[in-house]
């Protein structure tokens, strides 16, 4: 393991100047380049070349091809790399409020997942500063629902599956449904459902859409349990290094790529989710008994949630909950 980090050092340093002031940023980022966070990555990285007529120069490295996944916070906050983007909720073990849009069942809907988003933002922008990272952008996921390879109609017909797992919120749910938390990454899902590492998870109709989901499971019941957000993260040092024009430009262009994921993220859900119908997946609305149950362990975990934090968990329930 040792020798494996040094190399990966060793390769991210060779490849990446200490100068904040270089022609060459990277930006690794954990998604293909057919899910709209990477699209979006892309059209940032364009903006940022161009409001500064080339003198900043981002490379999107998509698909976990440079940094995998869960080590692209560490190497922004090192400066390894200058921007990363990441799933926010990985963070989870890092900071409580890292996971408050991981919670099942605090916000299901695009509205309501602003308005958490809005009362997060403060706490997030705190915790990230502490860990050498400035925010610049959040691009929401489409609810997330669950796949299955058997119909569902109580979380009886799950107990004792694997479910797959991608964040601590995640795996404490799956511990909550009474199945088995199996980390999983996106690349990894369909080898993982083939070979039955996984029997379940929950997700957004896009990683399932792109993902290719009916070669490897037939249900996908709509229970729309919380609406995840990916964020791009620059190292602070770097940032602050620029002069105010350049900052602003970066400023400029992440405002611009989080107005143009709220608003696209309504269009691909709908889409995703029709996807997964055309190729054969039973698309169907959940049981009221499923829910109540789902709803239920959605009340324990915000629970949960609050008492790792009361101070700024606190403040964020008590944000959004006067916003609704």
């Amino acid at each position: 393991m040792i020798h494996k980090l040094t190399t990966t050092a060793v390769m991210l340093g060779a490849l990446f100047t200490s100068s904040a002031f270089a022609d060459k940023w990277h930006m690794p980022t954990p998604y293909g380049d057919a899910n709209l966070p990477t699209k979006i990555a892309y059209e940032f990285a364009d903006a940022i070349r161009t409001g500064t007529d080339g003198e900043i120069d981002v490379t999107v490295h998509s698909g976990a091809s440079l940094v995998k996944h869960p080590e692209i916070p560490r190497a922004v906050r090192t400066g390894q790399v200058q921007l990363g983007e990441i799933f926010i909720g990985i963070m989870g073990n890092t900071h409580p409020v890292f996971k408050h849009d991981n919670i099942p069942f605090l916000a299901t809907n695009f509205e309501d997942a602003e308005k958490l988003w809005h009362a997060a933002r403060p706490e997030i922008d705190k915790q990230l500063d502490k860990e050498g990272m400035k925010l610049l952008y959040a691009v929401p996921w489409p609810a997330q629902s669950l796949y299955t390879k058997i119909p569902v109609q109580t979380l009886k017909d799950l107990e004792g599956l694997k479910m797959r797992a991608y964040s601590p919120s995640t795996s404490r749910l799956a511990d909550l449904m009474s199945t088995t938390p199996t980390t999983v990454q996106v690349p990894e899902i369909p080898q993982a459902f083939s070979t039955g590492i996984i029997d379940a998870m929950i997700t957004s109709p896009s990683t399932g859409a792109n993902g290719q989901a009916w070669d490897y499971l037939s249900y996908y019941t709509d229970i729309k349990a919380w609406i995840p957000k990916n964020v791009v993260v620059v190292n602070k040092r770097a940032f602050l290094r620029l002069d105010d024009d350049m900052q602003q430009v970066i400023l400029d262009a992440a405002a611009a790529a989080e107005a143009r994921g709220w608003e696209g993220v309504r269009k691909t859900a709908a889409e995703d989710t029709a996807t997964l119908a055309e190729n054969g997946i039973k698309v169907s609305e959940p049981t009221p008994e499923l829910m109540a149950e789902l709803e239920k362990i959605g009340d324990i975990m915000i629970k949960e949630w609050e008492a790792e934090a009361p101070s700024e968990v606190g403040t964020i329930l008590s944000t959004y909950r006067a916003d609704r």
